[in-house]
């Protein structure tokens, strides 16, 4: 048999055969969750528009390493989707109505934007959020939604932000050389 003909399940236990990036990376994974019972894979996304083909391929790019990953390992996988809802409105979308009210909210964060489109959902980021699950759904995938503006509201990030806070010096130093950037402005 020809190393193309392989089978994904014949190559479990050499995951690289192929060189395939998803194979490759559910690898890494593999080593490096051996002391885990659940494996959590995470996507995100900003709502700051209709969900459209590049937010289905962030999800779906996820779940094919999460899948692979699942033909690797025994352990029990989650996937989470993240909405960075507390993001804010950049520019208007041109597919959206009430372009006129929603210029009016360019900086604001999408979850009070208003809603351009007259329904139930509070917020512009609450109607995309709704939209991308919806489309979550239609297309069967298992997930936990998860929004940034309620994981803030219930806490969820407070242990990181304590550690955040608690090592601010180091972590400003970490990334002033790491990425070279000195008072906003980037090394060249």
């Amino acid at each position: 048999m020809s190393e193309q003909n392989k089978s994904f399940s014949s190559v479990q236990s050499q995951p690289t055969t192929f060189g395939s990036w998803v194979l490759v990376e559910a690898q890494k994974i593999v080593d490096d969750t051996k002391d885990k019972d659940v494996v959590v894979f995470e996507t995100g996304y900003g709502p700051s528009g209709l969900p459209h083909i590049g937010t289905f391929q962030e999800v779906a790019r996820t779940v094919m390493v999460m899948r692979a990953f699942q033909k690797l390992s025994t352990k029990k996988t989650k996937l989470i989707v993240f909405s960075d809802d507390m993001d804010a409105l950049r520019k208007v979308p041109s597919n959206v109505p009430n372009q006129e009210m929603l210029r009016d909210y360019i900086g604001v964060t999408l979850t009070t934007v208003p809603n351009p489109f007259n329904t139930e959902h509070k917020s512009f980021a609450e109607y995309n959020n709704a939209k991308l699950q919806e489309f979550l759904n239609n297309y069967g995938f298992e997930y936990e939604f998860k929004s940034s503006t309620e994981a803030y509201k219930n806490g969820e990030f407070n242990e990181a932000l304590k550690l955040i806070g608690q090592n601010a010096e180091k972590i400003k130093e970490i990334v002033t050389e790491d990425y070279g950037i000195q008072g906003g402005n980037r090394k060249e």
